[in-house]
């Protein structure tokens, strides 16, 4: 299932010029302002280097940049840039609609109960 929504999502995202990596780390961004590097990392379940990777490219397209200032004494954390807040809100409706596509036949209920199972789940893997 992951690797179905994953190809939808990417072709999805295709049109806004983002990857679905590219993506989650702006996600991040938006729900997470001033994240450092390791939180963004963490948050979008890939490595230091991997997100470096990602980073340098939103970098270069100008959708994020680093803060002015150290958040609380540490590293300088990134943050969305105002074309990167636009970009995003492109791209979230592309992953919206693929997200309303794998639950299409599903209630709200069934919805509701798959996302608790899902995070569920979730928790138990992080917490080995």
């Amino acid at each position: 299932m992951q690797q179905s929504l994953r190809r939808r999502c990417d072709a999805a995202l295709r049109e806004t010029g983002l990857s679905m990596s590219q993506y989650a780390v702006l996600r991040a961004l938006a729900d997470h302002p001033q994240a450092s590097a390791a939180e963004l990392a963490r948050l979008c379940f890939v490595t230091r280097q991997s997100l470096q990777d990602v980073s340098t490219a939103l970098r270069s397209a100008g959708l994020i940049d680093h803060a002015q200032v150290a958040a609380r004494g540490r590293a300088r954390a990134l943050t969305l840039t105002t074309t990167g807040r636009r970009r995003l809100a492109a791209a979230h409706g592309a992953v919206t609609a693929v997200e309303a596509q794998m639950l299409t036949g599903l209630s709200s209920a069934e919805s509701r109960r798959l996302s608790g199972l899902l995070a569920a789940c979730a928790a138990n893997l992080e917490g080995e």
